[in-house]
């Protein structure tokens, strides 16, 4: 075996690398070839019918776009925020051990402010589902 030697190791023209940029130069030309070939070669009538909405060939019957209700948006966007704060316990539930009583006092004061969160958006009626309905 021989040592390994790191100055060369990162070098740009060792044979790999060299075969991997010359890979990737290759597919971005098939690319730019293909989709020149697509706009020059494609047909270019424009018609109602190209200009309707696709919808699994099913003839459209009223507007393409519905309004969700907001509530959809809220549960969403508390959804997310939820699920990364989530996240932040399953961390320390991996080091728990190693942060001892500190980081168990962080975590506490941590899930008490989600808590707190929680009540105060029940308490705006975020999570209501019903009253939003109701006003449809």
């Amino acid at each position: 075996m021989q040592p390994l030697v790191t100055s060369q190791t990162l070098s740009p023209w060792e044979p790999g690398l060299t075969a991997l940029f010359l890979y990737g130069l290759m597919i971005l030309v098939l690319i730019a070839l293909l989709l020149f070939l697509a706009v020059w070669l494609g047909e270019k009538k424009i018609s109602p019918e190209k200009k309707r909405a696709y919808e699994c060939g099913i003839i459209p019957s009223g507007p393409v776009r519905l309004a969700f209700p907001l509530p959809f948006y809220l549960v969403a966007v508390f959804f997310l925020i939820f699920d990364v704060e989530a996240l932040f316990i399953f961390a320390w539930a991996i080091a728990a051990f190693d942060l001892g009583w500190p980081g168990w006092l962080q975590i506490v004061f941590f899930i008490i402010l989600l808590l707190a969160g929680l009540i105060y958006i029940w308490k705006k009626k975020g999570l209501s589902w019903v009253e939003h309905f109701e006003k449809i």
